[in-house]
This record gives C-alpha cells, sequence and structure tokens, in this order.
C-alpha cells in the first residue's frame, strides 16, 4: 500500500499525529531541514525553511510555529499591522519527495496578533464553513476534485493521434503517462487520497511543442483535507515538470480552438459516517437541496472558482464547460451533474466474471453531486467553503426541491427538444467583472453565521474589478493574437 510514510511509521492515521510523533520521525529518520508551508492569495505554496539542528529548537518551532509578513502574502493587509503567526497542522507532514537533503514539510495556518485563527485566511473560512454547516444541520461536507491539467514538450511526430481525440488514450501515443504517475505515487505518499488519473481529451501539436491533457482525479474526504491535497498534487506535478524539463499548466484556456482545463469538484454531504445524497437507490432530498443551493449561489460562486479573464473563455456556449445554470443526470453540459452512482439491479462483476461468488455490495457511499464550472484559477479553499454555504442554503431554502426541479434538464441539453427550456435557464457570468457583481448581490448569504468576512469578500471583488474585462470575451472573440496574449499572461495561474 502506497501511504504516507509518517502515518506508516507510527502505524496511525494523519489526523492522529501529535508534535511528540514528528519529533520523533524527524530524528528517527535524520531529517536535516523543516519547511512551513502555507498558501499566497496566488493559491500557491509558500516556504518558509528551518534547519533542524536541536530537539530544543525543533521543539520550540513545533510548539510556536514562526511569524510572517501578511502584508506581503495578502493584499488587503496594512504593513502596519502586518505580523501574522504561522502555526503547524501536524496531520499534514510529509516527507519532501524532491529535496536531496532529508526534509519534512507541514502545513501551516494563519492566526492573528491575539492567537487567533485568522479571519481573512482561506483555509480558516473553510473550517468556519464546515463547522457552520455541521452546527446548523447535522452534515460534514466531504468533497473531491478533478485536476487537469496540460504537460507540453517538444514534439517528436512519433505515434501521433488526432487532434482533441486524446481521452483515456494510452503510451506510446501519450508521452507523459509516467509523469502523470510518478505524480500519483508522490501525491500519495504526502497524504493524498487518489482515485486514478489518466489521459484527457486534450492534445495537439503546436509551433514544434507537444500539449497532453492529462487528469488526476482524487477521492471524496474531509473538506478541508480535500483542499489540501489539491495545492499539494499542484506543486508535486509542477516540480516534476522542473524535474524533467515539461511545461505544466493549469489554465483554463490553453489556446484558441482547444479544451480548456477545469477543476470540477464532488461533493457529498455525510451524516454518522453515511452518505446522504442517496436514498433508496435514488437522489436523495436532502442531494437536490443541495444542488439548489449550488444552482442558486452559481452566479457568486464563479468569483472564488473562477478568478481570471482566461476561464470566461472557457465558459463559451456549446461546449462541455457549463454556461447555463442547471442540473442533470450523467450530462457533462450542465453546472451540476449527477454522475453515475452504481444504482442498477444488475450484478455487473457476475456477468463480467461468471465464477464469481454472490454478493452483495453496498455502493451508496460512491454517489456524489459534480459542481463543473470551476478551474484551476480558484482560490481552492474559499471555492470548497463556498460551496459548503450553497449546500446549508439549499438545505435551508424552504422551496429548494421545487427550485431544483424547475432547472433540471435532460440528458440532451442541446435537442432541439429542450430548447425552450434552456432559453428560460439563467446564465453564468461571462467575465470577471460581472462575477464580482454576482458577488456583491449574494455577499450577504456568504457572511451569514460569519462564514465570509467582509474583508474576503472585498478582496475577490477588487481582485475581480481589476481585470476590467466586461466587454473582453465579445471584443476579442475574432482576434486570435489577442486571445494568445492574455492566455500567455494567466498561462502558470493557481
Amino acid at each position: 500500500m502506497i501511504t504516507n510514510p509518517i502515518s506508516m511509521f507510527f502505524d496511525k492515521a494523519a489526523s492522529l499525529l501529535t508534535k511528540e510523533d514528528i519529533i520523533k520521525f524527524i530524528i528517527a529518520h535524520e531529517i536535516k531541514i523543516l519547511n512551513f508551508r502555507y498558501l499566497g492569495v496566488d493559491g500557491r505554496l509558500k516556504t518558509l525553511t528551518f534547519v533542524v539542528d536541536s530537539k530544543k529548537h525543533l521543539d520550540a518551532v513545533l510548539t510556536a510555529g514562526e511569524r510572517v509578513d501578511g502584508s506581503s502574502l495578502f493584499p488587503f493587509i496594512d504593513t502596519d499591522s502586518s505580523d501574522l503567526y504561522v502555526i503547524p497542522r501536524y496531520r499534514t507532514a510529509f516527507v519532501n519527495p524532491f529535496s536531496e537533503i532529508p526534509a519534512l514539510d507541514i502545513l501551516c495556518s494563519y492566526y492573528d496578533k491575539d492567537g487567533n485563527p485568522l479571519a481573512i485566511s482561506p483555509e480558516n473560512v473553510l473550517r468556519k464553513a464546515q463547522k457552520t454547516l455541521q452546527s446548523r444541520t447535522g452534515y460534514t461536507f466531504h468533497a473531491m476534485g478533478e485536476l487537469e491539467y496540460y504537460a507540453i514538450s517538444d514534439d517528436t511526430g512519433l505515434y501521433t493521434i488526432e487532434n482533441q481525440r486524446g481521452y483515456h488514450e494510452s503510451s506510446p501515443f501519450i508521452k507523459w503517462t509516467d509523469l502523470r504517475t510518478e505524480a500519483m505515487l508522490l501525491t500519495a505518499r504526502c497524504g493524498g487520497l487518489l482515485k486514478y488519473g489518466h489521459a484527457e481529451v486534450g492534445n495537439f501539436s503546436l509551433d514544434g511543442k507537444l500539449y497532453e491533457q492529462n487528469e488526476l482525479e482524487f477521492l471524496p474526504c474531509d473538506a478541508e483535507d480535500a483542499a489540501d491535497q489539491l495545492v499539494i498534487a499542484k506543486w508535486i506535478l509542477r516540480s516534476l515538470g522542473n524535474k524533467y524539463g515539461v511545461t505544466i499548466s493549469f489554465a483554463p484556456k490553453i489556446t484558441i480552438g482547444k479544451a480548456g482545463s477545469g477543476m470540477h469538484v464532488h461533493t457529498k454531504l455525510v451524516k454518522d459516517d453515511k452518505n446522504c445524497m442517496t436514498d433508496n437507490g435514488k437522489l436523495s432530498d436532502v442531494a437536490k437541496k443541495a444542488i439548489a443551493g449550488y444552482l442558486s449561489l452559481a452566479p457568486s460562486l464563479t468569483a472564488f472558482g473562477n478568478t481570471n479573464p482566461t476561464s470566461y473563455l472557457r465558459l463559451v456556449p456549446h461546449q462541455e464547460a457549463p454556461t447555463n445554470i442547471c442540473w442533470g443526470d450523467r450530462n457533462r453540459s450542465v453546472l451540476v451533474r449527477v454522475p453515475l452512482g452504481w444504482t442498477g439491479k444488475t450484478s455487473m462483476i457476475q456477468d463480467s466474471n461468471p465464477g464469481e461468488p454472490v454478493g452483495d455490495t453496498d455502493f451508496s457511499q460512491k454517489q456524489t453531486v459534480e459542481f463543473r464550472c470551476s478551474d484551476n484559477s480558484a482560490d481552492i479553499h474559499l471555492l470548497i467553503a463556498g460551496l459548503m454555504v450553497a449546500a446549508r442554503h439549499g438545505l435551508e431554502m424552504p422551496n429548494a426541491l421545487e427550485y431544483a426541479q424547475q432547472r433540471y434538464v435532460d440528458v440532451n441539453i442541446f435537442a432541439e427538444a429542450n430548447k425552450h427550456r434552456m432559453q428560460t435557464l439563467e446564465q453564468l457570468p461571462a467575465s470577471c467583472a460581472e462575477s464580482a457583481d454576482r458577488l456583491l448581490q449574494q455577499a450577504d448569504i456568504y457572511k451569514q453565521y460569519d462564514v465570509f468576512p467582509q474583508a474576503v469578500i472585498d478582496g475577490m471583488v477588487k481582485k475581480l474589478q481589476n481585470y476590467n474585462d466586461q466587454t473582453l470575451r465579445n471584443e476579442i472573440s475574432n482576434n486570435s493574437d489577442k486571445i494568445i496574449e492574455i492566455v500567455n499572461k494567466y498561462f502558470h495561474c493557481g
């Protein structure tokens, strides 16, 4: 089994790790370097490095954390009161897979001058969203992400495949399977819970370069862990790309006319360790109410999940990326999709394997509901926090089931029979500026129960408005040079 070596060493779950465990592991494995990791406003991991020169020093660092300059990490913190603490979360510790000197890394949370969780830090907003959901409804929120990316390398011309036909292709037609597999192994060793990896639709050649789209998909887990492991996986993929001389891009749009990269988020509500998204083999009312919440707040959720102008070059009509605020079963063009959930009565495994004994496996834990418009420009922690707020909002909406039913569409959203339905559906924002406006309109729902601070709302609105992209999509729709210029500007977002 591939698992975090620290958990394996103590034969305990990462959530149970203590400071004493971390110190024992560092001493036993002759770790020389300790790295504190924490998120900046750009969504990338920042690093503070310590030399492990004594047990006393190590204990002090792991107990007290360290000071950092918050004004350099969050643009809406004033320089005259910018000192923050970064405090390690022991359950996130992992052995750095790239350091030649033995190193242990650990994710940190931000705290203010009084020792309280920093209200504006994304990981704290997410934690508050989970606590509020639990206290108000009794449900715990589980999530997992689909991490799409492009690997870009020199084009050798060998074993080419048809343009935009890379879905689940195998080597030698896909060239960077080994990089993807290595990323999966390293992510698992750093605590990530992976479902699978595969080649995605996007593949093409341009100016002597080969562009190959891939995806890593995770397993549903506690919301905070789900966000953390996406951040770590992006760091691992970029580090491997740097190691092998391959450019890794998570950009929402990579070039004109080619598949963009999204970050779909699968969600489920859990109570007493039971998945509450199904009821007697069918989608539950709990799930439908959560869907109503996602649809209701969808226009403002884009403020956290689609945060630069290229996001809205991906969200265009008649593509797999959604533009209509609706939901459906199995449908990849809707905003919220209910994937296949193993609810059929036929035993497929016995049909495929006649010698297999009769079993009665409960697959109800597998059912999720997928939110499909977000991409890797997202502030991952704020996006998942926003989805939790939306789920709670849906559970509290008096007309949630009716609201959801009115926005359900059949499998083929673009069929002529559905044309009249399409005309009645609300559309997602078409720009960062519009997304900012919708966040302002729906801000009170996020601020309810003190989950999202006003400063976070204001900071995100200001960021989105500063792009000044109200009419950008229409202005550049027929200007390939301008599109490429904007794509290049945000090529390494997230």
